[in-house]
């Protein structure tokens, strides 16, 4: 199974000069939850934002350089060449950035969304969920807190 998994706004904000414009611990923990012990596809300023590969997954990072190779990683030039390098009976997720997400949206099941209930000035944005082609099969709300600026709901979406 192929899985999106991303932080959102209601603006499709992603982030901004490779960041996030927000900060939700309970989201980084979801994240590391659900991609731990999996293949992880990414393009190349999204590992490049990482401090350091992310522990206990294998890093597929899609990349038009020549000659990059980062240790540790799997580099390829398009999303096919990285799922080929998937195992195919195991979730594989695609983490970003945002035209990395647009690559992916065809090939995907499922995607886990973070949608973070404000809006933000975004230079990446997630593509539109069309609900012809998906369906929300769960939402859990989270209220803003001492650690969390903005209330956001976890949603997870299948093919139809």
């Amino acid at each position: 199974m192929i899985i999106m998994i991303a932080a959102a706004s209601e603006n499709n904000a992603l982030g901004k000069n490779n960041e996030l414009v927000w900060h939700l611990p309970n989201d980084f923990k979801r994240f590391k939850n659900l991609t731990s012990g999996h293949h992880i596809i990414m393009g190349r300023k999204t590992f490049e934002s990482f401090p350091k590969p992310l522990p206990n997954r294998t890093h597929i990072v899609i990349s038009h350089q020549e000659n990059y190779n980062p240790e540790g990683c799997i580099v390829v030039n398009s999303m096919e060449k990285a799922l080929e390098k998937c195992p195919s009976n195991e979730a594989i997720f695609i983490i970003g950035g945002g035209e990395i997400y647009n690559l992916g949206l065809p090939f995907s099941d499922k995607i886990e969304l973070t949608r973070v209930h404000h809006t933000f000035e975004a230079d990446a944005f997630f593509p539109e969920i069309d609900p012809r082609d998906w369906e929300l099969v769960n939402s859990e709300f989270q209220s803003k807190d001492d650690k969390h600026l903005f209330d956001y709901s976890y949603q997870t979406y299948v093919r139809k």
